[in-house]
């Protein structure tokens, strides 16, 4: 069985992306265009924004999930295993597979 790759690092460059293993080993080339903006990583996956759709993206580019931005809202922060969003008065917690894990009210 193989490992997970985990991510270390992503370089970017006006129409690249340089995926990085803790080793600094460099796991994948992306074209920026092709995925989109990164929103931020998480240890073996990211987010990212293209149009209206983020899409939630393994360490070697290939989207585990599509979700619409209406629904998601702005993504603010991406660690660990999991990602979280602001949809107007409510803060979303979102695991890498796209699954919702907990919602609550945002601070004013």
């Amino acid at each position: 069985m193989w490992a997970q790759k985990e991510i270390s690092y992503i370089e970017t460059t006006k129409n690249w992306y340089y995926i990085y293993d803790g080793s600094g080993k460099k796991i994948k080339t992306l074209y920026r265009s092709g995925i989109g903006d990164i929103k931020g990583w998480g240890k073996d996956f990211f987010v990212t924004k293209r149009g209206a759709f983020y899409l939630i993206c393994d360490a070697e580019g290939k989207t585990l999930k599509t979700l619409g931005a209406q629904s998601v809202g702005e993504v603010v922060s991406v660690s660990g295993s999991t990602f979280t969003s602001r949809l107007g008065v409510w803060i979303y917690t979102w695991n890498k597979e796209g699954k919702k894990i907990s919602t609550r009210a945002a601070q004013k």
